[in-house]
């Protein structure tokens, strides 16, 4: 029953996914319009998000950077949609602009492994589809809750030719990846999630302390693998992109765990900031509060809305 359903919700996705480009941008932004009206989910967390990141903001400019991020969040949403409904070829060929890809190809071709962060920026998901084009890869992932969310996730981000192979972020994980590096395989990893209490580290993100993973700098500190920051940033108005490959700052594989995420936190912070409306802010990142900070949840009350 599982998988049924989450074939229906595919063939629900595809039908939204064949309106037009033009239709699709429209419903987007009304779509962010209701969300600001009825103030969902969406609008309380990246507001509220938003107020922690840019406390300095005057308030009228941090609300239109709240418009902002509403409306390009509606709309990333149903552009994936296409994405994962529609041939890889044809979504690959929105892909204008290509910088640093010699960097990658080198990584891949050392043979020694590679580890590519991929913030949530712009629209990763058509990220993983050129990476799954270039070689095969591995995904790690964090299951969502519901059973059939996760089985319409593994349908639509899968591949006809097995080059994506996804992992779930639970225990075993760390054993495949290690095996994967000895192996000079390619791992692509979500770096700005939020870790279970214990797995990470706290680090500034946008001035505020934000518990964050360990495990890229244990990988790529341990394994000596490359590691390169990727992402697909829109450009100008319509379904257009840019594929940008950075090397990753030298701390992000340092011996001390703490400057190995103060890198990679870093290393996110000026990605987001080429575009802050292409940041996933809908996201709680500041969930956990430092040991002894007195702090409190500060989306506690937004539970309660």
């Amino acid at each position: 029953m599982i998988d049924f359903a989450a074939r229906l919700l595919y063939v629900f996705a595809a039908s939204v996914a064949r309106l037009p480009w033009p239709w699709l941008l429209r419903i987007g932004d009304a779509i962010a319009w209701v969300w600001l009206r009825l103030d969902v989910r969406e609008s309380r967390v990246s507001r509220r998000n938003l107020q922690l990141a840019f406390p300095q903001l005057p308030a009228g400019e941090r609300e239109r950077l709240h418009r902002a991020v509403l409306r390009t969040t509606a709309r990333q949403a149903l552009e994936t949609l296409r994405f994962w409904t529609r041939p890889h070829a044809r979504n690959l060929a929105l892909i204008r602009e290509s910088h640093g890809v010699d960097q990658f190809d080198a990584a891949v071709a050392a043979g020694k492994g590679l580890i590519v962060a991929a913030p949530h920026y712009g629209n990763w998901e058509l990220l993983n589809q050129w990476l799954a084009a270039k070689t095969p890869i591995s995904i790690l992932y964090r299951p969502p809750k519901v059973a059939v969310a996760e089985a319409f996730l593994r349908l639509v981000r899968a591949d006809t030719g097995d080059r994506v192979t996804q992992i779930r972020a639970e225990g075993p994980a760390v054993r495949q990846l290690w095996k994967l590096m000895k192996q000079g395989g390619v791992t692509g990893i979500l770096p700005d999630q939020q870790p279970k209490a214990g797995d990470g580290e706290f680090a500034p993100f946008f001035g505020k302390q934000a518990l964050t993973m360990t495990l890229l700098n244990r990988l790529a500190e341990r394994s000596g693998a490359a590691v390169l920051f990727a992402y697909c940033e829109r450009i100008g108005e319509g379904p257009e992109f840019a594929l940008r490959i950075e090397a990753a700052p030298p701390g992000i594989a340092a011996p001390d765990p703490v400057a190995g995420v103060y890198a990679l936190n870093a290393a996110v912070e000026d990605i987001a900031r080429r575009d802050l409306a292409q940041y996933q802010w809908t996201y709680k990142r500041y969930t956990l509060r430092p040991p002894d900070s007195g702090e409190d949840n500060p989306y506690r009350d937004l539970e309660t809305h």
